[in-house]
Formats: C-alpha cells, sequence, structure tokens
C-alpha cells in the first residue's frame, strides 16, 4: 500500500510540475506578444514613414503655369535666381538680410525670464513666404531637423511648422496642394491658412471644409494653433493651453503687421537659462509686437529658428538635451 500511494504522489506531482511549465510557457508567449504587439504599434505611431506622397507628385503653387516647363519644372527666365528676380545682390550680416525683394531683420529680447527670437520680415513677393516638407514627402513619420530642410531649400530664414505628422487628423496643405481634408477631433481647433495673395487667417475647422478653404485661394494650411491675435485682440485665455504642454514652453508663432509684413517668434524654454512662456504670454507678446494676426505653431522641442545657416535659439530635445528636434515641416523665406 506504500508503493502504490507513492506511486500516485508522484503521478500528482508530475501533472502538477507539467502544468506550472506551461502556464509559464504561456505567460512567457503572451509577454512576447504584448512586447512586439507595443514595439510595432511605437514603430508605426512614430517611426516607420507610411502615406508617402512626394511633392514631386504635386504641383505646387511657388510657380505659375508660364514659369513651369512641359514636364513640370521651374524655367529660368532673364534675370532670376531660383525662379525669382533679384533686383541688388544681397547684404548680409549677423542679424539682417537685404535683397531687394526681402527684407529680415533679427532681433532678440529678454523677457518673463526668457530668451526671446524675433524675425521682422517684409517682402515684395508672396511667394517668398514658403513652407516645405521633411523628406519633401508628405508622410506619417517622415521627420528631419529645421536646419536640414532649411538648408535643402536654401532658405534664408526659416522656423517648424506645425508637425503635421504627429496627428492623423487636421487640414493639410501645403503649396496649393491638399494631403489632408479629414478634420481634427477637437471642435475648437483653428487653422492658419495662407492665402495667394500672401494674406493670413485663422478659420475654425468646424465652420469651414478643407475644401472651402482651399475654394477661398489657400495656398497652405495649418493645423496646430490655437490663434493668438485675430483682429488685433488677443483671442486666448488664462490657463489656455495646447495638448501636452506644459504651463511654460518653448514656443514658436507667426504674426502680421500688415500685408507682406510678417514677424516670426521663437522662444526658449525648459532651460535654466529660460522658463520658456504661457500662451497668453505669447500672446501678449505678439501684441506688444504689433500684430493684427497671430497663430501658435508646434512648441516645445520642436521650436527653432534658423538664419543664414545657423541656429540662433536653444531647441531642447525632450527636456533635457540642447538640440533640434526633427519635425515633420518648416516655414520660411526663401525666393
Amino acid at each position: 500500500m506504500n508503493k502504490t500511494h507513492s506511486t500516485n504522489r508522484g503521478d500528482h506531482d508530475d501533472s502538477l510540475f507539467y502544468k506550472r511549465k506551461v502556464r509559464k510557457i504561456w505567460r512567457i508567449a503572451a509577454s512576447a506578444v504584448i512586447v512586439i504587439w507595443t514595439a510595432w504599434t511605437l514603430l508605426d505611431a512614430f517611426v516607420i514613414p507610411r502615406d508617402i506622397i512626394h511633392t514631386s507628385e504635386t504641383q505646387g503653387s511657388y510657380y505659375s503655369d508660364a514659369d513651369l516647363s512641359s514636364d513640370g519644372e521651374p524655367v529660368m527666365q532673364a534675370g532670376q535666381t531660383e525662379g525669382k528676380e533679384t533686383l541688388t545682390e544681397p547684404v548680409i550680416t549677423d542679424n539682417s538680410y537685404e535683397d531687394g525683394n526681402i527684407s529680415i531683420r533679427i532681433s532678440t529680447m529678454r523677457r518673463l525670464d526668457t530668451d526671446i527670437y524675433i524675425a521682422d520680415i517684409t517682402v515684395d513677393d508672396p511667394d517668398c513666404l514658403r513652407t516645405a516638407l521633411a523628406g519633401n514627402a508628405f508622410a506619417r513619420n517622415l521627420t528631419d531637423t529645421t536646419s536640414s530642410i532649411a538648408r535643402e531649400h536654401n532658405a534664408i530664414l526659416a522656423i517648424n511648422g506645425d508637425y503635421y505628422g504627429f496627428r492623423d487628423t487636421g487640414y493639410v496643405m501645403r503649396g496649393g496642394y491638399l494631403y489632408r481634408e479629414l478634420a481634427a477631433y477637437d471642435q475648437n481647433q483653428e487653422d492658419l491658412v495662407i492665402l495667394e495673395d500672401g494674406t493670413l487667417q485663422i478659420l475654425a475647422e468646424v465652420d469651414y471644409t478643407a475644401q472651402e478653404m482651399q475654394e477661398m485661394g489657400a495656398r497652405d494650411i495649418f493645423s496646430f494653433g490655437p490663434g493668438l491675435i485675430i483682429d488685433g485682440k488677443i483671442s486666448v485665455r488664462e490657463g489656455e493651453e495646447v495638448d501636452r504642454a506644459q504651463v511654460t514652453n518653448p514656443r514658436t508663432a507667426i504674426g502680421v503687421l500688415s500685408p507682406l509684413h510678417y514677424i516670426f517668434v521663437v522662444s526658449d524654454g525648459r532651460t535654466d537659462e529660460s522658463v520658456g512662456l504661457s500662451l497668453l504670454e505669447l500672446a501678449q507678446l505678439m501684441q506688444d509686437l504689433g500684430c493684427t494676426l497671430a497663430y501658435n505653431l508646434d512648441g516645445g522641442g520642436s521650436s527653432t529658428m534658423w538664419f543664414n545657416g545657423e541656429v540662433l535659439n536653444r531647441p531642447t530635445t525632450f527636456g533635457d538635451k540642447i538640440s533640434e528636434r526633427s519635425v515633420s515641416d518648416i516655414v520660411y523665406i526663401g525666393k
């Protein structure tokens, strides 16, 4: 009897061992699946470019039909460089650019314990205010630094855009081509619309479809925001912020002083030297600079101002490193 009891207990122990081993294998397999799925989701969301549309497949608005050859390439006219006539040789200093078509003055100020960089821009042709996409293509997760995109497009001055690739919704138009017409989920979404004549408008997506904005003469549509100054008045409230933003941040904004007279502003932030600005503080700054209209572009680690081959501000990556973050797009001055 003792021998039979011992055998049964041994069988029971083997069964428990087997069940525990199977459960362990299932736990390892389930963990592996979760890790692989999480890794794929993160790669798909933030790394792997997808839904690519190359700008070579679209006809931008920076050249008229008369300026394009039969294969769609720009035709250089007499006296033109890169499609635009330059009246005089450019005069360039560390803080200015002047060529007869374009005038840029760079200044800095210290305000609210923050270093702020201001570009005062006057152009005689609305096509001098331009946009560009990383990799010359519209695609989720296709990014490059502001300075790299600026160099590739021979920009004189550039700031980061709206980082459209970080979102799946919100209108996106560049150079007259409508890349995305799915409205943002946020019913309060305000877009910056650049018209063919260089006029800037701030429109709510809830009030207009992307096609309606296009029919109004939109050349570029940015979906970030919010609007900071509308009709000369501050349009943000105290405490208002964009998603995932801290109270004070590095900031990027574009404003209008008068027709074809623009202001680019970038502030530092999240460093020992610079606290950063709230949206309301940014709006107050733009108003003090004389803007009749101003719009908030992507901020935080994206905020970058590039001029004459150099990054002027101190962009932060992940809040602890002074370096440029790669972004989807830029706004720039070129010819």
